[in-house]
C-alpha cells in the first residue's frame, strides 16, 4: 500500500474521529497556530455524553469549543502550558489551568512525568509525496506528545504552512491512526501598532551592544519588536537566529539583509525556532523555506546548545522586578498573565555564551487602570503572590527608556543602586528610603 492509499485507509469525519475520547481521558490539543478546529467542535457536540476530560494545549488564538460548553467544569478542563490573553480570561470560568514549566523541560514532561494521553489530535501541513506531515510553525513538543498518545488524530489543514527543519517536526502517515480534512484560517498576532519613544529607547541601548555576527533570541511584545526593527535598519551585518518563539521581527530582518547565519557555531546557515506565531507575512516566510529550521524545544532552549553560540543575544520582557534583581514576566501578584515560557532558559544560557549578554528590558512605569496613577515596575520587593521568573542570581543586563546596567557579580547594596539608576526620576528616592530600610544600601551612595 502506498502512501496515498495509507492515506486514504485513514481519512475519516470530525465526527466519528472524536468518538475514541472517554470520560475521565487526558487528551491533547498540540499547541498555538495547530491547536485543532473541527475536532475541537466535534468534541463539544459530546459534552453531555462526557464528564472529567483533561486537556493540555497552550497559546490560544480564541476560545475552543469544549471550553464554550454548559457547566463547562463538569466535563471539560483546559490545562495551558503558556497562557495567551484568551486563556486569562478562560480562567474565571473555573475549568482553565496553568501548568508551570521551564519550557526547555517540556518534551521530557511528556515522556517521563505526565500522565499518559489517550488521545493527541491537532492540525499539520498537507502530507508530502514521502508521507510525511510537518506540524507547521510548532514543532516545539510535538513529536514527544506522539510518543506519549494512545491514538493520534491529525487534522490535515492547506493553511498551516510546511515548516521544514532538522529533527522532529514531522509525523508520518504510519503512525497516525485517523485523518480528518478541514481548512481554517490560521490564528494570527496582530503586529501592533508603532514602537512607542520608549520602546525605541530601550531597542536602541539593546542594539548598542549587539556585535555583528551575533546569534538573536526575541521574546515577544513591543520592545522586542522594537530591537527587531533598529536592527532591520542598522548597519548589523551576518546576523543569526537560535529562538524559542520566531516572530514577525525575525521576517523583517530577513528581509533587510541581517539574517545570513554565516557566523553561526551551530545550524549555520539557518534560522532556529520552536515554533512561531505572527502575521501572514510570517507563514509566508516560513512555509517551505529551507533557511528556516523547525526544531523541538528541549533542543532550542537547551542552556548547553545556547551556550555553545558565540555572542549569544537574548532580548525578554518583564511585568516588574524589584531592588534584589528578582524579575517576574508572569504575573500581576496572583493575577496570572502568561508564564515562564523560556525566559530562564535564555536567561542562563546566553550568559554561558562566549560574549553573550541577556536582556530584561521593560518600561520604568506604568499606568494602573484601577487608579488611573502612574506606577513604577521597580518595587522594593515583589508584590504578594507575584512570580520569580529569574532569580537574582540570573539577571544579567537591565534596560529601561532611563539606561541600561549589568547586574552579574554586584553585592547587594550595589545592585540596588544600579537598578534604581535607570528607575523613573519620580520614584528613586522612595526606592533609596525602601532599600535603606532592607539593608541594601549605603548611605554614601547618594550625592
Amino acid at each position: 500500500m502506498d502512501h496515498r492509499e495509507k492515506y486514504l485507509s485513514k481519512l475519516t469525519t470530525a465526527e466519528e474521529a472524536v468518538k475514541v475520547v472517554q470520560s475521565g481521558d487526558w487528551i491533547d490539543y498540540g499547541w498555538c497556530t495547530i491547536t485543532p478546529e473541527a475536532l475541537d467542535q466535534a468534541l463539544a457536540a459530546r459534552w453531555q455524553e462526557l464528564h472529567d476530560v483533561k486537556i493540555r494545549g497552550g497559546v490560544l488564538f480564541h476560545k475552543p469549543a469544549v471550553m464554550s460548553v454548559p457547566d463547562v467544569a463538569e466535563h471539560f478542563t483546559w490545562n495551558s502550558w503558556h497562557m495567551s490573553g484568551m486563556e486569562r480570561k478562560m480562567i474565571a470560568d473555573g475549568a482553565t489551568f496553568y501548568c508551570p514549566m521551564r519550557y526547555s523541560e517540556l518534551p521530557r514532561f511528556y515522556r517521563e512525568n505526565v500522565a499518559p494521553i489517550h488521545v493527541a489530535m491537532f492540525r499539520v501541513s498537507p502530507m508530502d509525496k514521502h508521507g510525511y506531515f510537518t506540524f507547521g510553525p510548532s514543532a516545539s513538543h510535538l513529536q514527544a506528545v506522539c510518543e506519549r498518545a494512545e491514538i493520534v488524530i491529525v487534522e490535515v489543514d492547506s493553511n498551516i504552512p510546511r515548516c521544514l527543519g532538522g529533527m522532529e517536526n514531522t509525523i508520518h502517515v504510519d503512525q497516525v491512526s485517523m485523518i480528518v480534512e478541514h481548512d481554517s484560517p490560521i490564528g494570527q498576532l496582530p503586529a501592533g501598532g508603532p514602537a512607542t519613544d520608549v520602546d525605541q529607547a530601550v531597542a536602541k541601548l539593546i542594539v548598542e551592544e549587539i556585535p555583528d555576527g551575533a546569534c538573536l533570541q526575541l521574546g515577544i511584545g513591543g520592545m522586542p519588536n522594537a530591537v527587531g526593527s533598529l536592527i532591520a535598519q542598522s548597519d548589523l551585518k551576518d546576523l543569526g537566529v537560535h529562538t524559542e518563539m520566531y516572530v514577525d521581527g525575525f521576517v523583517d530582518m530577513a528581509a533587510a539583509g541581517k539574517l545570513t547565519g554565516a557566523r553561526k557555531d551551530l545550524d549555520r546557515f539557518r534560522q532556529t525556532y520552536a515554533f512561531a506565531a505572527g502575521t501572514q507575512k510570517l507563514y509566508d516566510y516560513l512555509d517551505d523555506n529551507p533557511a528556516c529550521m523547525a526544531a523541538p524545544v528541549d533542543y532550542t532552549n537547551d542552556v548547553r546548545v545556547i551556550a555553545q553560540l558565540d555572542n549569544f543575544m537574548s532580548i525578554n520582557n518583564a511585568v516588574d522586578l524589584d531592588l534584589f534583581g528578582q524579575v517576574n514576566a508572569e504575573s500581576a501578584g496572583i493575577k496570572h498573565i502568561s508564564g515562564a515560557g523560556g525566559q530562564l532558559d535564555f536567561v542562563m544560557g546566553a550568559y554561558l555564551s562566549k560574549g553573550g549578554k541577556s536582556f530584561i528590558c521593560c518600561s520604568s512605569t506604568f499606568l494602573n487602570k484601577k487608579t488611573g496613577q502612574l506606577e513604577s515596575r521597580i518595587k522594593p520587593t515583589l508584590d504578594n503572590g507575584s512570580i520569580v521568573t529569574d532569580t537574582r542570581a540570573n539577571l544579567h543586563w537591565l534596560v529601561t527608556e532611563y539606561g541600561k546596567v549589568d547586574l552579574k557579580g554586584t553585592s547587594t547594596w550595589e545592585k540596588a543602586e544600579k537598578i534604581i539608576s535607570v528607575a523613573h526620576p519620580d520614584f528613586r528616592d522612595q526606592l533609596i528610603t525602601a532599600a535603606d530600610q532592607m539593608h541594601i544600601w549605603r548611605r554614601s551612595n547618594k550625592r
